[in-house]
């Protein structure tokens, strides 16, 4: 079950990836998806900042992985440009995923095959293109999400 908030702002919607970041642990894999521009890079922004990391948080569409350090290890993902599940392996992907990094994955739907059974989806919708709103849906996965997701809830 999806619990959805809507973002008004770019501040909104790093406010509620700071709230997320509160309940992430070591190991968690959180996938981004949804429309072009909705903010999935400002989310990791505002969920980076929640866990101590100080360096600017930017896209890393054009260098596929980038890595940061803060109370967790995070790593931050971008799979747009990848045409294949063979290119996303050989980044070290499956490394990634099973390290003590939170491992933030931007347009993660595309890599379904390799999640684990544990994560977090966070879809950014635009509802109107002519508007700053965004519509965030938040689906934990798997049974150690469920343990937290009164926690979710709560957002």
């Amino acid at each position: 079950m999806a619990i959805e908030r809507p973002a008004a702002t770019a501040e909104e919607t790093r406010a509620l990836a700071a709230a997320v970041a509160n309940l992430l642990e070591a190991g968690d894999v959180v996938i981004l998806t949804g429309d072009l521009g909705a903010g999935k890079t400002t989310f990791v922004q505002g969920a980076a900042a929640a866990l101590g990391i100080a360096a600017p948080v930017t896209s890393p569409t054009f260098t596929l992985v980038r890595e940061y350090e803060g109370r967790l290890p995070v790593f931050h993902v971008d799979v747009y440009r990848l045409e294949r599940l063979q290119e996303v392996i050989d980044l070290g992907f499956e490394e990634m995923v099973g390290s003590d990094a939170v491992t933030f994955v931007e347009w993660g739907d595309a890599v379904e095959a390799l999640l684990p059974d544990d994560y977090l989806e966070i879809e950014l919708t635009r509802p109107r293109d002519d508007d700053e709103e965004r519509l965030v849906r938040v689906t934990p996965h798997g049974p150690s999400w469920d343990a937290r997701r009164k926690r979710l809830e709560g957002l």
